[in-house]
């Protein structure tokens, strides 16, 4: 006698939506609020990668969907396991990445009465997600897992959030029910009337400039804007988001704008007589800080413009990005060179040279930074976690091409180095991969390095070690002229990786940072270089600064 065939439920048919979504990875943890769509997974196609924190597997889904366009997913269980989901969730939702967050909950009949565990999940989910649903009927299972990846993926990406109800998952669903197609929408492109207006108030602009964001990156727009600017002759600031959206040995490329503090490119912005907004998104720079003086700006992307009285654009061409550049510069012409941006990019390039053969110790952080650059090749990845090491990433790691420095910078979260450099392992096993993180922001997640051994990724983390929150430190003495509260002891950094199955180095003189580097890449197992970093450079980059804008005046 044969055994009678399972019937599907609903937890079967939302894996089965996920499938039909080319789903790779799931990044969470079980519970016993989704043991059912733990069992479908199983059953499945799709790799389950068990983390040791739900916020490492937001992280992780956020860097998937950065590198690879397509939504990450994480997964929790109901009430603590969701709650902590949301700080990557909503990473992902700044940042533009596109992510779809699925937990565990009480079941339908408890949902209006006090019951363990349970929070009003899709009203906490709602203000950082593109959308929020919760599961009540079978039949809505497949609208819902493709209304959330339609949300997540499409421009302006982000995150969205399915909250499945135990019993729900249960429940057994008709042979009828399948999974809605996935689907792809090709961008619209921009209408002819936008582009002579560009066309025309780029060619006759007395001094314009590209400022390039994050929309340059996800549109893929890298290639066709270096071609734009070297045909126009056109300078290119990138957002901290957009590094790699020109190479950065360029002779155009100005480098990154968005530190804290005024730098070669506000000063240039401030100058512009135009600026070119490509994919450029407001959330990453506050257009306040460099449209002091109502330059004319032309917005390219994607999307219309937001709202803010800083950036009220005089062309707005909204469309393909690519397409767009390429249609403005078939009609535009610009002969004369940009020579004060040029000589300004010589002053930068110099300042950032001259610390190549900085050996004093502890390393200074353009050193420690331009010893990376040397081991990492042009395609190679940097997960930058949060605090003062992202302004010196953001001036003196540059790079070669899109996608190969990636940084919060949105929502500008600290912990996600960890988790974010497994998950781009995962995506490019053959690229190296070096997480950068303080020693504060690293010990958020660091219970992640587990992961990493048990999924066999060898990347490497490079500690910048202070024993303080550094940014916080520096702004303190930067607005009060003294510190407080901001300093604390470290673990042994080499013992900690040990312990994890990992391999630590310690930097004990700046000569072993580059060696060190080179070996930790050699290795098949993750590796953490604790580098005592010298953050005395922060409050001299301050004056440098101070006194670089009134030279430039």
């Amino acid at each position: 006698m044969t055994e009678a065939r399972q019937q599907r439920n609903t937890a079967d048919l939302l894996v089965e939506c996920l499938e039909e979504e080319e789903v790779h990875y799931i990044f969470g943890i079980p519970g016993e609020e989704n043991l059912p769509v733990m069992n479908a997974i199983e059953k499945s196609k799709i790799e389950f990668v068990t983390v040791r924190h739900e916020q490492g597997a937001a992280f992780m889904a956020d860097v998937y969907g950065r590198l690879t366009g397509k939504a990450g997913v994480c997964l929790a269980t109901l009430g603590p396991g969701a709650t902590n989901l949301i700080t990557g969730v909503a990473d992902a939702d700044c940042d533009g990445a596109p992510l779809v967050a699925i937990s565990g909950q009480v079941s339908t009949d408890k949902m209006h009465i006090t019951a363990h565990q349970y929070l009003d999940l899709r009203a906490m989910f709602e203000p950082i997600t593109r959308r929020a649903y919760t599961v009540v009927r079978p039949d809505t299972v497949s609208e819902i897992t493709r209304l959330a990846f339609k949300y997540a993926e499409r421009e302006k990406p982000g995150a969205t959030f399915i909250d499945l109800p135990i019993n729900i998952s249960k429940m057994p669903v008709d042979d009828a029910e399948k999974p809605l197609l996935h689907k792809v929408i090709t961008p619209e492109t921009a209408i002819d009337e936008q582009i002579e207006a560009a066309a025309n108030i780029i060619s006759n602009a007395k001094n314009p400039v590209i400022l390039a964001g994050s929309g340059v990156i996800r549109s893929h727009s890298a290639e066709m804007l270096t071609k734009f600017s070297e045909k126009l002759k056109l300078p290119v600031i990138n957002t901290m988001m957009a590094k790699g959206a020109i190479p950065f040995d360029n002779a155009y490329s100005l480098w990154t704008v968005g530190i804290p503090m005024s730098d070669y490119q506000t000063k240039v912005l401030e100058d512009a007589s135009l600026v070119i907004a490509v994919g450029y998104d407001i959330i990453e720079y506050n257009p306040a800080k460099w449209n002091t003086k109502r330059a004319d700006i032309v917005h390219i992307d994607m999307m219309p413009a937001d709202i803010n009285k800083h950036y009220q654009p005089k062309v707005e061409v909204v469309g393909d990005i690519p397409n767009t550049l390429f249609r403005i510069m078939q009609k535009s012409s610009r002969l004369q060179e940009p020579t004060s941006a040029l000589a300004i990019r010589k002053k930068m390039v110099e300042e950032h040279e001259q610390y190549a053969d900085d050996i004093s110790f502890p390393v200074k952080p353009q050193k420690a930074l331009i010893d990376a650059r040397k081991v990492m090749g042009k395609d190679d990845i940097v997960i930058s976690d949060v605090g003062a090491h992202k302004v010196w990433i953001a001036r003196h790691y540059n790079c070669y091409k899109p996608n190969t420095c990636i940084i919060s910078n949105g929502f500008a979260t600290m912990g996600i180095a960890v988790p974010g450099a497994i998950a781009a392992k995962l995506v490019h096993p053959d690229r190296k991969v070096l997480a950068i993180a303080g020693d504060a922001g690293f010990l958020m997640n660091c219970q992640e390095f587990e992961t990493a051994h048990r999924l066999g990724v060898n990347f490497v983390t490079l500690i910048f070690n202070d024993a303080s929150y550094g940014l916080i430190k520096w702004k303190q003495d930067d607005q009060f002229g003294h510190h407080c509260y901001v300093d604390f002891t470290n673990p042994d950094f080499v013992k900690l990786a040990e312990s994890m199955g990992a391999i630590g180095y310690r930097i004990t003189k700046t000569e072993e940072l580059l060696p060190t580097l080179k070996q930790a890449f050699d290795q098949d197992k993750p590796v953490i270089i604790d580098c005592p970093i010298d953050y005395d450079e922060n409050m001299k980059l301050t004056h440098h600064l101070e006194r670089l804008m009134k030279e430039l005046q």
